[in-house]
């Protein structure tokens, strides 16, 4: 595998957002190749899907890797990453992880989920696996803003 793509974090969102409104990969870059956003103004009209167009434009191959091998946020905030995992994973603060100062602790994924978050996160985070006695393949993970 060779680099990561990187991508902003509203540009995550995006994706995230059609990806969780049922949008497949296949039907994104159909519409990117038309350049054609108009239908997806009803999902989140807030966000200028203009923008993943122009990414989409710049280099179709890259873009076609963020999609189908991953990509990795280039600067991510404690909100922001609150976002993605709300929107990639449907977890959110106090009932799927405790939110802290430094990060989030107590939050519980399986192998694939932890393979895409070490993926995506930026540099400025550090993830803790913390070993679980449990009959699934679920993992306790501590993610902390390492600056």
């Amino acid at each position: 595998m060779g680099t990561t793509n990187k991508v902003t974090l509203m540009e995550a969102y995006m994706i995230e957002t059609l990806r969780s409104n049922g949008i497949s990969n296949e039907e994104l870059l159909t519409q990117l190749e038309q350049g054609d956003s108009s239908s997806w103004v009803r999902i989140n009209p807030n966000y200028s899907y203009g923008d993943l167009i122009s990414l989409y434009q710049q280099d179709k191959n890259a873009f076609t890797s963020i999609l189908t091998e991953g990509y990795q946020v280039k600067f991510i905030t404690i909100r922001g990453l609150q976002g993605l995992l709300e929107l990639k994973f449907k977890k959110t603060a106090g009932k799927d992880y405790t939110l802290t100062d430094e990060g989030m602790k107590q939050l519980k994924v399986d192998e694939g989920e932890l393979e895409t978050l070490k993926q995506f996160l930026s540099q400025n985070w550090t993830i803790t696996e913390l070993p679980l006695e449990t009959e699934d393949e679920t993992k306790e993970i501590t993610i902390l803003n390492g600056r």
